[in-house]
């Protein structure tokens, strides 16, 4: 994939960073817009125009939302706001779900939907949420609608998170959009939440990610209970800091640019229930379901059985969001039901038990959703999930498992300990000199290593891409 060539991004970033601050500041959305629309157009050529659409679509119903809200026409704002939200959802729906949707009928014995090979543009579950989240608040009035189509445009497109999110919503960005600050040592930070990013996409996530693809590859003879949980570690490992990694990237560069993007994620593997972990991973998706779903569905204002069924419906559409296949629908609904249980009794159970205990029932709960979430084939999924729980005669460990045990367990330490706040707490414990000589040196550290890594390797997957 064309993102992931580090002498295209390396060239890109550095022509970019020069242009945006080597022209008046009137003149650097334009620099933005263009730069992200090449980034776009880099990976997804004539699909660039789907973004122009979307982009005019939005600015034009902003505009059209906040008129009628000023002259008291509620109903054609409401009209206006839902014209936008069909819209979105149709373009997802076309390009995301048709193939799903028609392949399944099909199998069904129904033939009225054709599969069309649709290829997915890159992004385009993260820009369409955004876009479609603008007009809902210019009419909660939360935000103003945007004058200028351009800085709209740059809103759309902000290359930093354009294809992987975080999903930003206009009303914590727009002023931001209309003036921002810029520093050396904003800029400085940056680089260094940068450069964390990208130590945990390439030197932590790639090659835990090896480990996963080993244990997902292995026939369901061969692989054995141990080996099943090892690879649901790897993988968990894996996600979290591709995605975590890609997340700090994009605050990173956004930093650069004198933008403040909300945390994506807080450490989610020290979590004492799937309540909390979810609280603290992929925290945009969290917070946009919740405001824009949940609490239109009544949220928890409404009787019990009316809020665990909202939880459902908004855990479905989590899922689903994720990707066209019917095993994130059930991953979802596997969330879903865990955080209906624990609203009902758990979470008052877990209360009265050792913190140990609820990081081992949520670690459990997690390493077990993640298998659903990454294999889309039912019958290996099955397999897999079999093993993992000693069904279907799968041996308890084998000379296999040693040697892949071994043969990762220093990039499976450092993992799981940069899981963990322990890092950013001792960092802080320093004092300020200590702590700026040990981010400058840790900096270039990573930027060797990176660096050299990228150009001697060739497995690099960017998970979020594809969503």
């Amino acid at each position: 994939m064309v993102f992931s060539t580090p002498i295209f991004l390396f060239y890109f970033l550095v022509l970019t960073l020069l242009a945006y601050y080597v022209v008046p500041r009137r003149f650097r959305n334009l620099v933005l817009l263009c730069a992200s629309l090449l980034f776009y157009y880099w990976g997804e050529q004539t699909y660039v125009v789907i973004m122009f659409l979307s982009t005019a679509i939005d600015f034009t119903h902003g505009l059209l939302v906040e008129r009628c809200k000023s002259r008291g026409n509620d109903r054609g704002a409401r009209m206006a706001v839902a014209s936008s939200i069909l819209f979105n959802l149709a373009l997802l729906f076309f390009f995301k779900y048709w193939d799903f949707i028609a392949s399944s009928l099909q199998a069904a014995g129904l033939t009225f939907m054709p599969v069309l090979n649709i290829h997915l543009p890159i992004g385009i579950s993260f820009y369409t949420f955004q876009t479609m989240s603008y007009t809902i608040d210019v009419y909660r009035g939360d935000a103003r609608a945007q004058r200028s189509i351009l800085n709209f445009g740059t809103f759309v497109t902000l290359f930093p998170q354009l294809i992987a999110g975080p999903i930003i919503k206009y009303k914590d960005l727009g002023d931001q959009i209309d003036s921002r600050d810029t520093s050396v040592e904003k800029f400085a930070s940056g680089v260094q939440i940068f450069m964390v990013g990208m130590a945990k996409k390439v030197l932590i996530a790639n090659n835990v990610g090896m480990l996963w693809d080993i244990c997902k590859a292995m026939a369901p003879a061969e692989l054995t209970v141990a080996g099943a949980w090892l690879g649901a570690l790897a993988f968990s490992l894996q996600i979290y800091f591709d995605f975590s990694g890609y997340s700090d990237m994009a605050t990173g560069l956004g930093r650069m640019l004198g933008f403040e993007f909300l945390p994506n994620f807080d450490h989610p593997y020290v979590s004492r229930s799937a309540t909390e972990f979810w609280r603290r991973w992929h925290i945009s998706l969290g917070t946009w379901f919740r405001e824009y779903l949940y609490i239109p569905l009544g949220g928890s204002r409404v009787r019990p059985a009316r809020r665990y069924l909202n939880l459902l419906i908004v855990w479905a559409a989590t899922g689903i969001w994720h990707g066209a296949s019917w095993n994130y629908l059930i991953w979802g609904l596997y969330f879903g039901l865990i955080l209906v249980l624990e609203k009902k009794f758990v979470l008052r159970l877990l209360d009265g038990l050792p913190r140990w205990a609820g990081h081992l029932y949520t670690l459990f709960l997690v390493l077990v959703s993640w298998p659903i979430f990454a294999i889309e084939d039912f019958g290996h999924l099955t397999a897999y999930l079999k093993t993992m729980f000693g069904l279907g005669g799968a041996a308890l460990a084998d000379g296999s498992l040693v040697y892949y045990l071994t043969s990762y367990l220093p990039i499976l330490a450092v993992a799981v300990l940069a899981s963990t706040p322990l890092g950013v707490r001792l960092y802080h414990k320093l004092p300020q000199w200590t702590a700026q000589i040990a981010g400058a040196v840790l900096v270039l550290a990573g930027l060797t290593l990176c660096t050299a890594y990228l150009v001697d390797g060739t497995y690099n997957p960017f998970l979020y891409f594809r969503f």
